[in-house]
């Protein structure tokens, strides 16, 4: 835990940095314009002299350099501005950072917590021409797949300024304004008018600013093998509202792409804002030098994973106290939830509180299913499959007693999906209770509980639905603290539970 008797030592120096530097950014911020003007002028006649004297070896190359000081850089080879085609698709000049009160920089006003959204603001995170020295947010939008987008843009296949047509692309229904966006300490890992940018904002849009939405609300269908069967079965019935023919389940869905307010995720987890902005700089290999140099910016757009949201019945009855609420919150799974793997109680535990949420919906309250990329408990895909090959290795074998071990020896820590910020979706929800939790996770309940939302009923997943090989699994979770309404196993249980062998499974 950070200690707040102390003056914050990352802040005060980087302030005394700044300030040193402070003088030399005055005149080189001056500098820095006559260059881009001289520049301007001499490479576009320099461009015309070389294409008349041999127009086939022409090439433009690209000096690196910061907008702190406009020096070649000579270790730094040559960046190409230019595609294949020879036409250009970036400035000449590369801008690798900013500072605050930088010549020409002058974001747009942003009040995070503020409950109308013109008061508080667009968030700009575009490095497009007309929003550069007015974005008010570091990072890009799209999380991880912005670094797709540059590869389309490196590849001629998209325009670096494309300005999208939003025609048609509002919600499909209305969520919110709740009173929670209006809050700066329920929300800060999302954007609550996030699905409202393209009419919220529209002024600014039409004046070429490039905002995009980080939220977007749909209708659909949704067809599931084993919400079929049960209807097959006769456990499910067909409402024509919420089921329909053939074990169809009618869906809202939402994507959330993650935008941070830095200050309220620092608080969250009990560390000084100073040394998030420190360790998301360090341990992204330096990809964001604006967390360092951009004091002044409190919103980042990480490059990660969001989250989506399946609602079940009218979506006007979960913001409803006086309705009943059935949630299940769900961290990616993707061996289990997509290709069926039985090493965990994921996608049955997933597909149980979906049929849970529909029979809430067809009673008149409503269901609500949110499914973070945390894949691997946010340690990663790869990790977890090293961690699966620790355990079946073992010379003792598969035991439930040492499942948290074999993790913590790979990965250094058993757990990193860190819940503090999951309750953000539910309050952007308008969530203010849910009566039935479909979740064991003690994680989960506090994080929830503790963000002043009620949990009245914790459902465990019955036991018909547990796979014999993650028996090993969903046993050292309860003995570590997840909710099961019967006994906890002690240590000598858990060193009996084992799971499956390699030698057990037949090629």
């Amino acid at each position: 835990m950070a200690t707040h008797d102390s003056p914050n030592i990352n802040e005060t120096l980087l302030q005394k940095i700044l300030e040193s530097v402070d003088g030399l950014k005055k005149d080189q911020e001056l500098l820095a314009s006559k260059f881009d003007l001289y520049q301007a002028q001499n490479n576009e006649e320099l461009k015309k002299l070389q294409e008349k004297l041999d127009p086939a070896t022409h090439t433009s190359k690209t000096t690196i350099i910061t907008s702190k000081e406009n020096e070649i850089q000579p270790k730094a080879g040559p960046v190409p501005s230019i595609s294949s085609t020879g036409e250009p698709i970036y400035s000449d000049r590369v801008i690798l950072t900013t500072y605050p009160d930088q010549f020409g920089i002058k974001p747009i006003s942003l009040k995070w917590g503020e409950l109308e959204p013109i008061t508080r603001g667009p968030i700009v995170a575009s490095r497009h021409p007309k929003s550069i020295k007015i974005r008010n947010a570091i990072g890009a939008y799209g999380g991880s797949y912005c670094v797709y987008r540059a590869l389309a843009v490196a590849m001629r296949a998209l325009d670096p300024n494309h300005q999208p047509d939003f025609k048609n692309t509002e919600p499909s229904v209305k969520i919110g304004p709740h009173p929670q966006w209006g809050s700066p300490d329920k929300i800060v890992s999302l954007d609550p008018f996030g699905h409202l940018t393209t009419t919220c904002f529209a002024n600014q849009i039409s004046q070429g600013i490039d905002i995009r939405p980080t939220i977007a609300i749909t209708k659909a269908h949704m067809k599931l093998a084993e919400i079929e069967n049960r209807v097959k079965e006769g456990k499910l019935n067909v409402d024509g509202k919420v089921v329909l023919d053939g074990g169809e389940l009618n869906v809202v869905k939402a994507a959330v792409e993650p935008v941070w307010f830095l200050p309220g995720v620092a608080a969250r987890f009990g560390i000084d804002e100073g040394l998030l902005r420190r360790a998301l700089f360090e341990d992204t290999g330096g990809m964001y030098p604006e967390l360092i140099t951009r004091p002044d910016l409190k919103v980042f757009l990480p490059p990660i994973g969001g989250l989506s949201v399946y609602i079940f019945g009218n979506p006007k009855n979960v913001s409803d106290p006086s309705k009943k609420l059935t949630v299940r919150v769900h961290d990616e799974c993707n061996g289990s939830d997509v290709f069926g793997s039985d090493i965990c109680t994921c996608r049955p535990y997933l597909i149980f509180g979906m049929e849970e949420c529909v029979k809430e919906a067809q009673n008149g309250g409503s269901g609500v299913i949110v499914y973070f990329r945390k894949e691997g408990r946010a340690l990663g895909e790869v990790t977890k499959y090293l961690v699966y090959n620790a355990r079946k290795r073992s010379a003792e074998g598969d035991t439930a007693d040492n499942y948290f071990l074999r993790t913590e020896n790979v990965a250094g820590v058993k757990d990193m999906r860190f819940q503090a910020l999951m309750p953000d979706v539910l309050h952007w929800l308008g969530i203010t209770k849910i009566d039935r939790m479909m979740s064991m996770s003690n994680m989960k309940y506090e994080a929830i509980v503790g963000s002043g939302i009620a949990i009245h009923e914790r459902v465990p997943i019955p036991d018909e639905l547990i796979p014999s090989d993650s028996r090993v699994e969903i046993d050292a979770k309860i003995a570590d603290g997840y909710f099961s309404g019967g006994r906890v196993p002690s240590k000598e249980d858990l060193s009996k539970v084992k799971g499956r062998e390699w030698d057990d499974i037949q090629h």
